[in-house]
């Protein structure tokens, strides 16, 4: 049986991810009237609890994982503030999107993230994009823009700039992602440290400003924290197996996720444009699949 490459890995996990966080963003509007920051701890607490768990578990049952802080130079406690505060700002820009866009909107604005996970990628790694992958992902953007049609009147220029600002944060997030896994960081440790961070940013408004919820919203936001940890962990292992070039076009694979969840869930049935917006993104993604297997380095025996 043939060994699943790490390319392949990473385009399954980014496509998982991509799964986990269209369905948390659902739950997110399912929340209704509650501050972002509120929703926002509640999806950051799920994911650092599953985390401590998983390291717990990882502590107990080998000796080797007990002293796994330890290992924490002053490079790595670096850019594990740095994806802490960039991944803090993608969630809040996120999160305000969501309630004050429609969704589809606030999707394309958080799918900017993969053209500067590359230019940061490229500044950051020295990681090189070639033409073919870099084409693809411009007429995959131009695709997407198709299935969203974006409107971008003077009343909504603070949800979509923050929508703007998510994609930004998530992406610079994304690439200190790969380069603590070139310095031997657990992803784990990687989604506990961002997990903790952003709860700390929320909790003042938590102290000071909490909204009373009722259960459906608590279970909502629950949900919302159960995707967000599963798109958390399965794109921090996506960047862990490849670079940013190779995989993130998949990414795009949320917009079709958010579009069968609207049909699904809020009756949204998507028009001409968006299915061509599909077939683009589709085709771009299939076009750099076979450009980087046809490309890739052969393994070593």
């Amino acid at each position: 049986m043939a060994q699943i490459s790490d390319t392949s890995k990473g385009i399954i996990l980014i496509i998982s991810s991509a799964f986990c966080f269209a369905l948390m963003a659902v739950f997110v509007r399912l929340a209704g009237d509650i501050f972002f920051m509120q929703k926002a701890f509640f999806r950051n607490a799920v994911a650092f609890l599953v985390a401590l768990v998983s390291i717990l578990f990882e502590s107990f049952e080998s000796k080797e994982n007990k002293n796994i802080f330890s290992a924490f130079g002053k490079t790595t406690l670096f850019f594990l503030v740095l994806r802490s505060v960039a991944g803090t700002i993608g969630i809040f820009g996120n999160f305000y999107a969501v309630d004050h866009l429609i969704l589809s909107d606030a999707a394309i604005l958080n799918k900017m993230a993969p053209f500067f996970t590359i230019l940061f990628s490229f500044i950051l790694l020295n990681e090189k994009v070639k033409l073919v992958p870099l084409m693809a992902i411009f007429f995959a953007f131009l695709g997407a823009m198709l299935v969203v049609k974006p409107s971008f009147d003077f009343s909504k220029m603070i949800p979509t700039l923050s929508g703007f600002l998510g994609g930004l944060g998530a992406g610079f997030a994304y690439t200190c992602v790969r380069k603590l896994s070139t310095l031997g960081c657990k992803g784990k440790i990687v989604v506990l440290f961002f997990s903790g961070f952003s709860m700390l940013a929320s909790l003042p408004y938590m102290i000071f400003n909490f909204n009373p919820m009722t259960l459906s919203q608590t279970l909502c936001l629950v949900m919302a924290g159960i995707c967000a940890a599963g798109g958390q962990f399965t794109i921090t292992a996506a960047y862990f197996h490849a670079p940013a070039g190779k995989i993130s076009i998949y990414d795009y694979s949320q917009i079709i996720f958010s579009a069968v969840f609207g049909l699904l869930i809020f009756g949204q049935l998507p028009d001409a444009l968006s299915f061509i917006g599909y077939l683009v993104i589709i085709s771009m993604a299939t076009v750099n699949f076979f450009f980087n297997k046809r490309n890739s380095t052969p393994p070593q025996a």
